[in-house]
């Protein structure tokens, strides 16, 4: 049997949780020959080099893109990555979620006749002032098979005009990380490490432009905070945007005065998993933690006008709560004691996407678990492409 020639792609720190689990799938099946590029969009100790080494992600080419702004990470990524596909020339080219190092690998194999995969493809906010959501949109418009994480996502790319063909349902591969890493994180006991009791804190992250790009929002959110840790201690691991952010509105000095918030340096996964999996609840605008806090059965108050993660409010403990500081403090007030909050795991989402992704891309060599979906991966993978151009 040919074997299939595959380039994955990672740029940010949520991009390692969610291939990772792919690429141990990848190497059970010798017919997969899988190269990983890095293209170093994050870049410090904290933000990546740390994440990779807990992955088992070392064995990769690094683009080194380094400190740009965003219009030149990409216009560095293209240039690099066209190289090494030029150089490798696989059968196949994954992306990961929505950041830009997924746009510009995604754009840069279109414009090499290269079939691509987009996995967490069809989540919509319907806010396309979030440059998330016009890497989304985007990045699904070129690919060839989209891996959806939950129901909504392919209704959404049959509005687009998405073949159906190309769309497979195949679950939330982040929480294959999350299965995988659950019992590493058990073991550790960061809370006790920071003077905190289970049930005992709240956890925050907070990253997003919206969010910390305006003076007058991020001033706005702090107060918020304030009110909120004379209910309960805050743990916020500060992400460097927000901290370069935070100086830059001469508001450091200002958050960390909140009595009960505890600022700390951006944690690993496994150390953080290990805090978040105490917190009584969290606070977060990112999509990642809206799902892992669903799996985890912990309340989540997600700081954004929208998500693109639906189920995660439909059946999960996510509450949309924006910049309405009376709303969060109202449901924090309301929260039972203990920590249920009645959430009810999505479908797919076990710890076998990444079986099921592999399943579909070998075309169902494995047996039948992906069903016709192997039989459609089978056509479009196999239909004829044009040869790269040097």
């Amino acid at each position: 049997m040919k074997s299939l020639k595959i380039v994955s792609v990672v740029g940010a720190r949520p991009n390692f949780v969610k291939i990772a689990p792919l690429i141990r799938e990848m190497k059970k099946r010798r017919s997969i020959v899988n190269v990983l590029v890095h293209t170093g969009q994050h870049y410090s100790v904290y933000m990546s080099r740390a994440f990779l080494r807990e992955f088992g992600l070392s064995r990769l080419i690094a683009l080194n893109v380094g400190p740009l702004t965003p219009k030149r990470q990409m216009i560095e990524i293209k240039k690099r990555f066209r190289k090494i596909l030029l150089k490798e020339r696989p059968d196949l080219v994954i992306v990961v979620g929505d950041v830009n190092s997924t746009l510009a690998c995604a754009l840069t194999a279109h414009s090499l006749k290269i079939k691509l995969a987009h996995i967490e493809a069809g989540l919509r906010s319907f806010d396309r002032t979030m440059p998330e959501e016009r890497n989304r949109v985007i990045t699904d418009s070129v690919s060839d098979l989209l891996f959806t994480t939950e129901p909504s996502g392919r209704r959404n790319l049959l509005d687009e005009g998405i073949d159906p063909k190309k769309i497979f349902f195949t679950g939330n591969i982040m929480i294959d990380s999350l299965v995988a890493h659950l019992k590493d994180a058990q073991k550790r006991d960061v809370k006790t490490g920071l003077g905190l009791k289970s049930g005992g804190y709240a956890v925050l992250t907070l990253h997003r432009p919206s969010n910390v790009d305006s003076s007058k929002r991020l001033s706005k959110i702090i107060r918020t905070l304030s009110c909120v840790s004379k209910r309960i201690k805050i743990v916020y691991p500060a992400h460097p945007r927000t901290v370069k952010m935070l100086k830059r509105f001469g508001l450091m000095k200002e958050i960390k005065r909140i009595p009960g918030l505890l600022l700390t340096r951006p944690m690993g996964y496994i150390d953080f998993l290990s805090l978040m999996k105490d917190a009584k609840f969290v606070m977060t605008d990112s999509g990642g933690m809206q799902e892992e806090t669903t799996y985890l059965g912990i309340p989540c108050f997600t700081m954004r006008k929208n998500t693109e993660r639906p189920i995660t409010v439909t059946r999960g403990t996510n509450r949309i709560v924006g910049g309405d500081t009376k709303r969060l403090l109202r449901l924090i007030d309301r929260l039972p004691p203990g920590r249920s909050a009645g959430a009810r795991r999505p479908k797919f989402w076990d710890g076998m996407t990444a079986r099921r992704i592999v399943d579909v891309l070998l075309r169902g060599e494995n047996g039948s678990s992906c069903g016709s979906s192997c039989s459609k991966a089978r056509t479009l993978l196999q239909s004829p492409v044009k040869p790269i151009q040097g």
